[in-house]
């Protein structure tokens, strides 16, 4: 069952990915103008720092300039990926698996993965124009957090939650809920079904396909 159109019900589920990606990486833009204050804690103030730098990226008029996209879209995604665990989402991502591979296809898979997240969302997050933000809550347990928002979009508001891991000194997100579905889990089912039927190598392979048509579309 492969990435490339075997199936149609896989490449929605890939296309769900990628949606839900960029939400999550939309709320970093819209932040700002929430329309309530989000709560005074770690990870939700962390993620209003990022949403603090992802804004001054998306509105400095220089960078809107002919000839600067590349500059700006490689500025928003180093903003983000400081705040978006590669890795974590990754190793969860993959499942039990992980633990059987070597470093380096271990630093394949995340490179080829963050591809996979980073083009889904970045044209995503220059052109959004919604409404706001509202911050729900946020529910903290020793190192773990979700910060519970809706994005609000018209008079569509979809629930949109983060997970966030404290890693030492700062929080840094691990899976996105979007509207009651984790992005973690849908790609955790789609990677086991591929593994199932295949092997990783097909698994990398498919990756690498997919990351190469986002980047020609």
């Amino acid at each position: 069952m492969g990435i490339q159109g075997s199936s149609v019900a896989q490449e929605q589920r890939w296309r769900w990915g990628r949606v839900a990606s960029g939400m999550a990486c939309l709320l970093l833009l819209l932040g700002g103008v929430a329309v309530q204050p989000a709560v005074a804690c770690g990870a939700t103030e962390a993620m209003k720092s990022t949403i603090d730098e992802v804004l001054k990226i998306v509105r400095d008029k220089e960078l809107k300039q002919p000839g600067r996209e590349e500059e700006r879209r490689r500025r928003l995604e180093q903003v983000v990926g400081d705040r978006f665990d590669y890795e974590e989402m990754s190793r969860r991502s993959l499942g039990a698996p992980w633990n059987t591979l070597s470093d380096k296809d271990k630093q394949e898979f995340v490179a080829l993965f963050k591809t996979l997240l980073t083009n889904s969302y970045a044209e995503k997050i220059e052109t959004y124009s919604g409404e706001g933000v509202q911050y729900i809550n946020e529910r903290t347990e020793k190192d773990y957090a979700e910060v519970r928002t809706k994005v609000l979009t018209g008079k569509t508001e979809i629930p949109l939650d983060y997970r966030l891991l404290n890693k030492g000194t700062d929080w840094r997100v691990y899976d996105v809920v979007v509207d009651g579905v984790s992005l973690v889990n849908n790609y955790r089912g789609q990677f086991s079904k591929i593994l199932r039927s295949s092997n990783f190598a097909d698994l990398v392979d498919q990756l690498r396909k997919k990351s190469e048509k986002i980047k020609a579309s």
